[in-house]
């Protein structure tokens, strides 16, 4: 079956098809992560500090922001089939670069390829975003979002045990041949739809900055996303350095194990996706952000009480990945027509953010150890609960203004909105 016969809006995604494409999105999702509960490992092997072998992670993270900018556009304008699955081939190959590198220099620039080559999950979730019909989306948007996290927790247990039984570069390895296997069965399903736009290239990046200065909602959430993303990568990029040593004197297997503890996060996502409404948008995101902050003052303590490490763990991936799903609920509500435009904005702040906390958390970490680290992740939290608290006082002023932004806005509204995006205002959530 091709997408081309599921695509009715009536009827909307079948369930069927959202499963395999949250299959695809977990396991594509996870090779950003394998890194992480490896860097011990990877550092001991190339004779390098555990901070120089952060960069790798943080090499993976600016691919993946890179490609966001400069290929997710392509998924409005050229057919998915050959798009999605010479990525997925590409990923295969920049992975099994990572398995093979001899140096440490080769695997950081084969870690960029890798994360330049995952962003075609991201070219997914809009797509299953406009196939599915108004009363799905959420629900649809959710369940992808709970695949990718799920991804990426499992990935870090994946990653470990596999270290453990047979060495870092069978991780890579596999997950090279995993790629291959998610590009043959993607090849027959996709089908040949058409591209749902037809312009240039040069006039779809032009209209996705257009959209950006055009849509301040859209730029506070995705300033928040990457707060709240550079605290999360803050988080687990130093997680590996404090289990190896006292008191914990974690191995790679166990460390990878730790990494499901976050699992509840991937279930709280899925849940909110399916009671989600406008109305709540708002007070979930105060609530959720507050939580944030909370989870990395335990998590500081954890450096000598693991049961608030595993709590700060708890709160702060359900923290991350709800506020996650609310952002991208009011993002995708904000233009239904320039979802991947969206997504460019979005998740390329999402995740400059992320390599930019992966970065933070390692220096932080090399001069003060886990309460340095754990401090700059919360510093971040505390910056997303600022930017949420500004926008939310702005609401009730905007409000008053939308009605007439609308009216100007009437009579250039479908020609403005099918290729900038630019028109009036929405409130946030």
């Amino acid at each position: 079956m091709s997408v081309q016969l599921v695509a009715d809006q009536a009827g909307g995604i079948p369930r069927r098809l959202v499963w395999l494409l949250t299959l695809v999105c977990g396991v594509t999702v996870a090779n950003l992560y394998y890194t992480q509960p490896l860097l011990h490992e990877v550092a001991s092997g190339f004779h390098v500090s555990e901070s120089d072998a952060g960069l790798v992670v943080t090499a993976t993270q600016v691919g993946y922001a890179v490609a966001l900018v400069l290929l997710v556009p392509l998924g409005d304008i050229v057919r998915q089939r050959p798009l999605v699955c010479g990525l997925l081939i590409a990923d295969a190959v920049a992975l099994a670069a990572c398995a093979g590198a001899p140096t440490l220099q080769a695997l950081t620039g084969a870690g960029l390829l890798v994360g330049i080559t995952s962003v075609v999950v991201q070219i997914l979730v809009p797509f299953a975003a406009t196939l599915a019909a108004d009363h799905q989306r959420n629900r649809v948007i959710g369940t992808l979002l709970s695949g990718m996290l799920l991804g990426v927790l499992l990935s870090r247990t994946f990653a470990g045990v596999v270290s453990g039984l047979a060495g870092w570069r069978t991780v890579y390895a596999l997950a090279a041949v995993f790629m291959l296997l998610a590009a043959a069965l993607l090849y027959g399903l996709l089908g040949t739809r058409s591209p749902e736009l037809s312009i240039t290239y040069r006039r779809q990046m032009r209209s996705i900055a257009s959209l950006a200065v055009g849509q301040p909602v859209l730029r506070r959430r995705s300033l928040i996303g990457a707060l709240i993303y550079g605290a999360f990568n803050c988080f687990w990029t130093t997680a590996a350095f404090l289990l190896t040593t006292h008191p914990y004197h974690f191995s790679q297997g166990e460390i990878g194990l730790f990494g499901l503890v976050g699992v509840a996060g991937a279930l709280t996502t899925n849940v909110a996706g399916r009671h989600l409404t406008a109305s709540r948008q708002v007070i979930l995101s105060g609530t959720l952000l507050a939580a944030l902050v909370a989870s990395f003052a335990a998590m500081a303590l954890g450096r000598w009480s693991f049961v608030l490490l595993v709590l700060g763990v708890l709160v702060m991936d359900a923290a991350v990945q709800g506020i996650h799903l609310l952002n991208q609920s009011v993002v995708y509500g904000l233009l239904p027509q320039a979802r991947a435009r969206l997504t460019v904005v979005y998740m390329t702040s999402y995740f400059i953010g992320g390599g930019a906390g992966s970065a933070i958390g390692s220096l932080a970490y090399r001069h003060d150890g886990w309460v340095g680290a754990s401090v700059a992740g919360g510093l971040m939290s505390l910056g997303a609960l600022a930017v949420w608290g500004y926008g939310t006082l702005r609401r009730p002023r905007r409000r008053e203004t939308d009605s007439g932004s609308a009216e100007r806005a009437a009579g250039r509204r479908h020609s403005t909105h099918s290729v900038t995006g630019v028109g009036p205002p929405p409130t946030d959530g």
